[in-house]
């Protein structure tokens, strides 16, 4: 509930950030709508200029290895960048001048957004800053991060599952090989789901209904004496 969740953002008020958090704006969203924005408002983000570089790991298109438990150590130490920008417009972003040391790509999780609620792959950028947060290990500072927005825990809720898996891998390449079989049950769901909705009546199944009509005939005629 809201006054739960309310509750949960008081409690998050002093968790401490020992680490620089930052992000490269490149104005493809809609400014009432950027939670990076929001974010640099109340000071829990650095807006980097381009050409800048940063130290930490940075959640980038161009990441050759998927952010994982092992790169706690850099977090903590050099912290966590975002490029806040659309993937559709992906060809217009000047990459060469956002300079990381580690870029890193993250796994599939599912969007808490407004405005991509239930959507794959889809996360803004403190849902993608959170998301690393909590799978290097820094869970409490994932929370506070996302206790600044009303739908913000809701992304933990409905990603638990996955996330309580990636934190528990080991590298980049473990975090890769559980998503794909999380992937895979997912896919093997869906289709038993839908070979049950197509799936014909069985003859059984007609057999069942007849006797269950001829029950009845029999049971109306002893009820009304006919």
């Amino acid at each position: 509930s809201s006054g739960e969740s309310q509750s949960e953002g008081d409690d998050l008020e002093d968790v401490e950030v020992t680490f620089p958090v930052a992000m490269w704006d490149l104005n493809h969203c809609d400014p009432k709508r950027c939670s990076g924005r929001r974010l640099a408002k109340v000071g829990l983000i650095n807006e980097l200029r381009l050409g800048q570089r940063f130290s930490g790991i940075c959640l980038s298109p161009v990441g050759i290895s998927c952010v994982s438990p092992a790169d706690r150590d850099i977090v903590a130490a050099h912290g966590a960048s975002v490029i806040d920008c659309s993937w559709a417009r992906i060809e217009e972003i000047p990459i060469s001048r956002m300079k990381s040391s580690h870029p890193r790509l993250l796994p599939y999780l599912v969007a808490a957004n407004q405005v991509n609620y239930g959507k794959p792959c889809k996360l803004n950028c403190v849902e993608a800053l959170a998301a690393a947060f909590y799978i290097t290990g820094f869970k409490e500072i994932a929370r506070m991060y996302l206790s600044r927005f009303s739908w913000g825990l809701n992304f933990i809720k409905i990603n638990q599952e996955l996330l309580d898996i990636y934190s528990s891998c080991k590298d980049g390449q473990d975090v890769v090989q559980h998503q794909n079989q999380y992937l895979q049950k997912l896919k093997e769901l869906k289709e038993k789901e839908r070979d049950e909705i197509d799936l014909p009546p069985s003859y059984s199944d007609y057999s069942d209904e007849e006797e269950e009509d001829e029950e009845e005939k029999e049971n109306l005629n002893v009820a009304t004496g006919g």
